[in-house]
């Protein structure tokens, strides 16, 4: 075979194989001539006048079967098949006739005279016709996945899947990472969604928990000497699900030793930068972007803005600092901030008023604005500015007719989040074309503690085991709300792909921040007292992060939904139709854990 093997080329198997020789779609013209044996699905069969045509199907993709009167045994079986029975051709290949190409798919120039053709199975009606789901239920398609995953876009995305997972793998152990697998079931531990509990009959009333991730088994491996772990990790939440999250998960999660920042992140660019070149054939810049966490909230009003737009916010506290327009003269006299953000657009009352009511949601308080026309400024607000003030706006903005200017003056940690909102909605709203195809970057330098007015106490911005930067280490006794930590995020294209931090590798340190979220000695023993003993026998400096890997494929495939590149998802009710989970169990197997179920009340059926 002259042509470029291909995994799924290598579907053919030896000549004396009793169900194929070749892969349906590695045939083209070198083969011409020659006898073939191949095996699938039938995807579409035709009559023409006495001749039978058929798509036949595997995972490499289709190549056509004809099937003459003359070849009397394979014309009687062409003649009745249905839709996706299974079946092995053997015929000759030849060219199609001149005029009956299909320059659509890679097998369009041949097709196969069939010789023999041997049913191996026969398929049901079908629920949906398979590569024609549009308008079927997610329901059904997860229902029915089987015939789903037979599709072209669902086996493109497994296969980038498998591919970016073998690209992925094949970079880390060239940068001498093992491959070692932490414990699915395990102990809770506080990591901020709930655990799946799973009951121990050995030792009845105790619970093992799925890992929310590998992280403090990932840092025990450090501490082993290990030095440099990875694995395509399985984690499990029990939390509200969406379009990017799933009960079940998977992330590329990595650690290193002897580790600054600079150098997790120079190895997720690496093999991101051979994803890309490798499974999508595009060149990334590397290294990505590095922007502080302030930073970006002041300009984007997001941690994970999409940067592949304008739309930057402008901060104009200092033009307002001695403004006689009350709402910013008070906001920026006050600690607060006054800021603003500009689109061109002709915007009606009812679009600003749905701005309003967006940003109140938010906290803010209003939404002034300004717009320019033909005849100048025109807003309600523009009687209580000054010339200059407005001049200001105007040349921050570099407004012209047809731009509107929004504001939001209030503190800070109000008004960046709200124009963050904002800054989305008009994204979404105007579609706007994008500066680029892909925006990388990483947030740098996260809070590291959020104060937690319901439970009146300091809890983690990220999770609990994240270093303080050194400079900011004395503010752990005075100001444990302005400390900045080694936490970092990779952003693209506005979705949040992966976390990570330095760790804490000293175990009077993690005492120390664990104190301050408010655990006591004996609860940090009972929580965390397998890391911290880890810890103190002499951890060295570490750091890693997690990368969603779901998310990571689904962006790349342009699917909206994670559940698009998993194999065996869960819908948005957390159910798998497929396999009816979950389901009730037995009264001997409750028995047997000692469990007792306390349902509510189930309404009473009607009469």
């Amino acid at each position: 075979m002259s042509q470029t093997m291909t995994p799924d080329h290598a579907l053919a198997t030896a000549a004396d194989n009793p169900y194929r020789t070749h892969a349906c779609g590695s045939l083209g013209t070198e083969q011409v001539g020659s006898r073939v044996r191949v095996a699938g699905w039938v995807h579409a069969r035709r009559d023409h006048g006495g001749v039978y045509f058929f798509d036949l199907r595997d995972r490499s993709g289709l190549v056509q079967v004809v099937a003459n009167p003359e070849q009397s045994q394979a014309f009687l079986a062409a003649s009745k098949l249905g839709s996706e029975h299974v079946v092995s051709v053997a015929g000759t290949l030849r060219p199609r006739p001149k005029g009956t190409e299909n320059p659509k798919i890679p097998t369009g120039g041949v097709e196969i005279a069939a010789e023999d053709i041997t049913l191996l199975n026969t398929a049901k009606v079908l629920p949906f016709e398979v590569d024609s789901a549009a308008g079927v239920s997610e329901e059904t398609r997860l229902k029915y996945r089987f015939l789903d995953l037979r599709s072209q876009r669902m086996r493109d995305n497994l296969k980038l899947r498998h591919r970016v997972g073998a690209i992925v793998r094949r970079e880390l152990d060239a940068l001498g990472f093992w491959e070692v697998e932490t414990p699915i079931l395990t102990k809770a531990t506080p990591e901020g969604a709930r655990d799946f509990l799973v009951p121990c009959r050995l030792r009845p009333g105790t619970f093992y928990a799925l890992p929310q991730s590998p992280q403090i088994f990932k840092q025990i491996l450090m501490a082993s000497g290990v030095e440099k772990y990875y694995q395509l990790a399985r984690a499990f939440r029990d939390e509200d699900l969406r379009a990017d999250r799933q009960p079940e998960h998977t992330q590329i999660d990595l650690e290193m030793s002897f580790v600054q920042e600079k150098d997790i992140h120079a190895v997720v660019e690496r093999f991101l930068k051979a994803v890309f070149k490798e499974a999508m054939g595009e060149d990334l810049e590397t290294p990505f972007a590095r922007i502080e966490y302030e930073n970006l909230m002041r300009r984007y009003g997001s941690d994970k803005a999409d940067l592949r737009y304008g739309f930057e916010i402008m901060d104009l506290t200092g033009l307002f600092k001695d403004s006689g327009f009350k709402v910013f003269g008070e906001a920026a006299r006050a600690g607060g901030v006054v800021r603003a953000i500009a689109a061109s657009h002709e915007f009606s009352r009812a679009d600003i008023d749905k701005l309003t009511e967006l940003v109140k949601g938010l906290g803010l308080k209003g939404l002034a604005w300004i717009k320019w026309t033909a005849a100048g400024p025109e807003s309600p607000i523009v009687k209580f500015l000054k010339p200059e003030e407005i001049a200001g706006v105007e040349k921050a903005a570099g407004a012209k007719p047809g731009t509107v200017v929004f504001f939001a003056a209030d503190k800070a940690q109000v008004a960046a989040p709200a124009l963050g909102a904002l800054r989305k909605e008009l994204i979404a709203k105007l579609k706007p074309a994008p500066l680029k195809p892909w925006s990388f970057y990483w947030v740098l330098h996260f809070p590291l503690l959020e104060w937690e007015p319901e439970e009146k106490r300091w809890t983690f911005t990220h999770n609990p085991f994240t270093a303080p930067l050194a400079e900011d280490m004395p503010k752990l006794d005075s100001d444990p709300g302005n400390i900045r930590s080694h936490q970092y995020d990779l952003v693209l294209n506005g979705t949040e792909l992966a976390s990570g931090s330095v760790r804490n590798h000293r175990a009077d340190i993690q005492r120390k921040i664990l104190s301050l979220m408010a655990y006591s000695p004996e609860e940090q023993e009972e929580k965390f007292g397998l890391l911290l003993n880890a810890l103190e026998h002499g951890a060295p400096p570490h750091g890693g992060i997690a990368l969603g890997f779901d998310r990571l494929i689904a962006i790349l495939r342009g699917e909206d939904s994670i559940r698009e590149v998993i194999a065996f998802p869960k819908t948005q009710k957390g159910t798998d139709p497929l396999s009816e989970a979950p389901g009730p169990v037995g009264a001997k197997q409750l028995k047997e854990l000692h469990i007792k179920l306390d349902l509510p009340p189930q309404p009473a059926k009607p009469a």
